[in-house]
């Protein structure tokens, strides 16, 4: 008699790979159910890859880039439904005095950076380093280390290759390498230094003195001031292009200049302006970088404005609104699909979808009172958010 014939799951791995490339996410979790073979075959990264790209903040970027190797896709596919559903687990982890603040002002404005199982924020004029829990929802009690050098409160700062590099109320700049007691602090600007970045051993920085600045932090030139640009507004933003060959700037527009303004960071001359048709006082509060060409601006004309600087210098490919009419004080992409903004009444954090028009999910975390979304992080798991007196999280593991 003709032996049966032999099962699916019984064909060679790479034939089994191949046809289940052709699944969806839920036929992939079905598939699981059926023995442990195609379980431990049906939880591959290879096959979850595809599926991810196409999701909300996975760790992959639309180049395909994995920013966060190590965590199994198919568990960061599962978490991605819980961001675009809204579904998270809210908690305070931190609370500090707060001062008063009549109008957007870098300083007094707490600020942050995630950086592996590390929270660094900025409190007054310090910058303290927390540990994350093994869960990733709390902090540590007490700071890993402490940072300091301003005499006044720290506006922004940024992480970058082991070091920190701030700008202060006290128009000065502190370079800080976090392993270790070298630090290096000088004068930038005769006003607060509102922004800074850190990229290929410069330092741009912007200040409330309508000026922008390129410093060297080569050997035998730190602190040495390679350009002063005059951008006849005060800077608000500012950002190094992944090229290292531009930055851009983000001012108050209280003229008819246009707020957001590429220059060289070679020579520190004027390459384009970006938009055409902004209002006075439409000012831009925070820009970033998702690849050399794209680039995403949100400010007090409450709209977020994607650029691609490939098609258009005269206008942003897309742009969103938002539906409260806020200011929006700060933003943030997966350099995927998805965009976080943190908007200035009610601690109200909104998660949007680039495919998409309207808002997608929106998190009141300021309640009675009101206070702005001042910085906001997130990894694949979650996303925190500093306003005025308390540091909230919310944890998207949970379902």
């Amino acid at each position: 008699a003709a032996s049966p014939p032999s099962p699916l799951w019984a064909l060679p791995e790479e034939l089994l790979l191949l046809i289940c490339s052709y699944l969806d996410a839920q036929a992939l979790g079905r598939l699981a159910q059926v023995c442990r073979r195609l379980r431990f075959l049906s939880s591959r990264d290879l096959l979850w890859r595809r599926i991810a790209r196409g999701c909300l903040n996975s760790g992959f970027t639309q180049l395909g880039t994995d920013l966060a190797a190590g965590i199994p896709v198919k568990e960061r596919v599962k978490v991605s439904q819980n961001w675009r559903h809204g579904r998270c687990r809210r908690e305070t982890v931190l609370k500090w005095k707060c001062k008063q603040v009549a109008s957007f002002s870098s300083s007094l404005m707490p600020w942050m950076e995630l950086d592996g199982e590390y929270l660094y924020l900025s409190q007054a004029e310090n910058i303290q380093a927390y540990h994350l829990c093994a869960e990733g929802t709390g902090l540590q009690r007490h700071p890993h280390a402490i940072f300091s050098g301003h005499q006044e409160d720290v506006c922004r700062f940024v992480l970058v290759n082991s070091h920190i590099v701030s700008g202060g109320g006290d128009g000065s700049i502190v370079l800080h390498k976090i392993h270790g007691s070298y630090s290096v602090k000088f004068s930038a600007h005769e006003q607060e230094v509102n922004c800074v970045d850190f990229q290929g051993g410069l330092i741009v920085s912007g200040s409330r003195d309508r000026t922008a600045k390129v410093w060297s932090l080569s050997a035998g030139r730190v602190g040495q001031c390679l350009h002063t640009v005059q951008t006849e507004d005060r800077v608000w933003s500012i950002a190094i292009s992944p090229l290292l060959s531009s930055f851009v700037t983000g001012t108050a527009c209280c003229g008819h200049t246009s707020p957001l303004r590429i220059w060289d960071l070679e020579s520190g001359q004027l390459l384009t302006c970006l938009g055409t048709d902004f209002h006075r006082g439409a000012g831009v509060l925070d820009v970033f970088y998702e690849t050399p060409s794209l680039l995403l601006s949100c400010g007090y004309d409450t709209y977020i404005r994607y650029w691609d600087i490939r098609t258009s210098t005269r206008k942003c490919v897309q742009e969103w609104e938002e539906p409260h009419d806020s200011a929006l004080y700060c933003i943030r992409s997966d350099k995927n699909h998805m965009i976080a903004s943190g908007s200035s009444y009610y601690g109200v954090v909104r998660l949007w979808d680039k495919r998409q028009t309207r808002c997608l999910q929106s998190f009141h975390l300021s309640s009675p009172t009101s206070s702005p979304v001042y910085c906001l992080r997130f990894s694949t798991t979650h996303l925190y958010a500093a306003l005025a007196s308390a540091l909230h999280v919310l944890d998207f593991t949970a379902s």
